[in-house]
């Protein structure tokens, strides 16, 4: 093969040759002479190297810089370990790595392991699959440095990624995250990276490590006489073929329910997920076999967990019998109103507490911790920055939850990241709790309408995959922000404001004011009428993201059917008005 007759980028020529000449394992080189025959798939596998976004490095599993495999994770793990060991300095140092079920996880874990140890890191790995969480708890329980958890979340079957964890247990945020990309950029081969063929240094953990681990996920219940008096409450659990199974079933039999109905055909770990076509609890088709099951026994709620057991997906059942999924919005603000009215009944309040949420996440949680008198705080996108808030108010305020529209919450700050074993074992005791005012999951929900407003989101995201699908949604960016709409649904904008630039604009008076976040590319649009349009492109997906919220009062759970029908035929015109219907 001769690379220069090849009409790919020259960037992917040079990435190309690098691994052509190197110190790589047949099977890969041929795998690169197989791919010549299909240029495109030769350049989406060489033209770049994969970086850190909002979840790590995540990427399609295969040949090349811009794919998940053996090598790109060695040299993603030795450029964090350089950068680790430049930021210590003196001193012993410390790691953890876990991983979820996806194919090779397990491999990329060792490699992970082995590199890390080869660099004098003490390394704590799970003897097998553990979910994201037990991760971010691994790294504070050993007090690491760093930590790793091998996982592609909720992505399809093809993909795998990296999630890097600083010290304190959250992922990386500026400038650790930039700053590891910068190291692994200057390991231009194999030889570069120190490894070892055994287990010299590492860890391996298990029992000792879900004990302490379940304790702290236990503490975090309110009303265990509660839990006591509906024990049997009849729940339906899917780990959707991920590492949920581990420790979610234990969690809620150690809270005292006996009434757990698992999905067997979805309990196994399988990479290839192969009785759902995406393993998103996000989406119907994944909640699907959960909800015929709960149906089925007539249970009172459902859940899902995603494959690394980070994201909860939910479904209730409604007065008349039929089933209902919630979406990421109701969920958490059912936990943070079960949340702040235990504390305050309980007298826990003390006025310095708070919640933290995300810029895309509907308003309704912070309207019910303000209620309450408990602080609520915005982040950017993504788990990192609400754990970075966490970090940085530590030992002056007390965190009580939070979480994000994508499905992610926490109770508690002695895990920094979003947590599925501890949202289940929450969102099992608000069950129970509702059955013992002779309410249901979803009366809960109506109830916090009524008190708060109606408040109804949703999201559109148009895929653009490839080089130059980036180059489009980069396109779409620029034409919003260039070409900003004047009205949205018939209601005129009146404010507008550029994460990326740091402004807000009040349309109507003229000011300007500064916004309170690190730079990012996210525009959000408020019209007259109470409605937002948020829009910014996926860290972590080829795709950009619409968020559409609107809100009305709502008088009555008689009045709900009709409220949620007119909120939900406004997004639709919101998402016309976008061009994105």
């Amino acid at each position: 093969m001769n690379i220069n007759d090849l009409n790919i980028d020259e960037s992917a020529k040079c990435n190309i040759a690098t691994w052509l000449n190197g110190d790589y394992d047949a099977q890969t080189k041929q795998a690169i002479l197989d791919m010549a025959s299909n240029p495109d798939e030769l350049n989406e596998s060489f033209y770049r190297s994969l970086e850190f976004g909002t979840g790590g490095l995540r990427g399609i599993m295969g040949v090349g810089t811009n794919r998940m495999n053996r090598y790109t994770v060695a040299m993603a793990t030795q450029g964090l370990a350089n950068y680790v060991k430049k930021v210590v300095g003196e001193g012993e140092l410390r790691a953890a790595v876990s991983h979820d079920s996806r194919n090779h996880s397990r491999e990329y874990a060792l490699i992970t392991a082995r590199v890390l140890a080869a660099n004098g890191f003490k390394v704590f790995m799970v003897s097998e699959m553990r979910p994201t969480p037990v991760l971010s708890f691994m790294v504070r329980h050993y007090r690491c440095q760093t930590g790793v958890m091998l996982t592609a979340s909720h992505n399809p079957k093809e993909y795998n990624g990296y999630k890097a964890y600083w010290g304190d247990g959250a992922q990386l945020v500026p400038p650790h995250d930039k700053a590891v990309i910068d190291e692994v950029n200057k390991i231009q081969q194999l030889a570069d990276v120190h490894s070892q063929e055994d287990d010299a240094n590492i860890t391996f953990v298990g029992e000792e490590l879900d004990r302490v681990y379940l304790d702290c996920v236990k503490s975090n219940s309110l009303n265990p006489d509660v839990i006591k008096r509906h024990h049997d409450i009849k729940m339906v659990y899917t780990p959707l073929h991920g590492t949920g199974i581990t420790l979610i079933p234990r969690a809620l039999k150690e809270l005292g329910f006996t009434n757990v109905n698992i999905v067997e055909e979805q309990a196994v770990p399988d990479g290839n997920f192969p009785t759902t076509p995406s393993p998103n609890p996000e989406e119907p088709a994944a909640m699907k076999m959960a909800v015929e099951k709960a149906q089925a026994i007539d249970a009172d709620v459902a859940f899902a967990s995603d494959p690394d057991a980070d994201r909860v997906g939910m479904a209730v059942k409604l007065p008349d019998g039929s089933w209902r999924l919630l979406n990421g919005n109701q969920t958490l603000s059912v936990i943070v109103y079960y949340l702040c009215r235990q504390w305050n009944e309980k007298k826990l309040l003390t006025g310095n507490e708070y919640i933290v949420k995300t810029i895309v996440t509907s308003e309704l949680p912070r309207l019910i911790a303000e209620g309450y008198g408990v602080r609520s705080y915005d982040t950017l996108t993504g788990f990192k920055w609400i754990c970075k808030k966490i970090r940085e108010l530590e030992g002056e305020q007390i965190f009580i939850g939070g979480g994000e529209e994508s499905y992610g919450y926490m109770v508690g700050d002695f895990v920094r990241d979003k947590d599925a074993v501890a949202a289940c074992s929450m969102i099992a005791e608000i069950a129970a709790w509702a059955a013992d005012q002779g309410k249901t999951f979803f009366d809960v929900l109506v109830d916090v309408y009524k008190q708060f407003g109606f408040y109804k989101e949703a999201q559109r995201s148009v895929v653009r995959k490839g080089k130059s699908g980036a180059e489009e949604i980069e396109q779409m960016m620029r034409n919003f922000r260039n070409q900003p709409p004047t009205e949205l649904a018939g209601s005129p904008v009146v404010k507008i404001d550029d994460v990326q630039t740091g402004v807000s604009r009040d349309l109507v008076t003229g000011r300007t004011s500064a916004i309170d976040q690190p730079s990012s590319n996210v525009l959000q649009y408020y019209t007259a009428d109470g409605s937002k349009v948020t829009v910014r492109p996926s860290g972590t997906e080829p795709k950009i993201k619409f968020y559409f919220s609107v809100c009305a009062p709502l008088c009555c759970h008689d009045c709900f059917e009709a409220t949620e029908k007119a909120l939900d035929e406004k997004i639709e015109s919101l998402k016309r008005s976008m061009g994105v219907e």
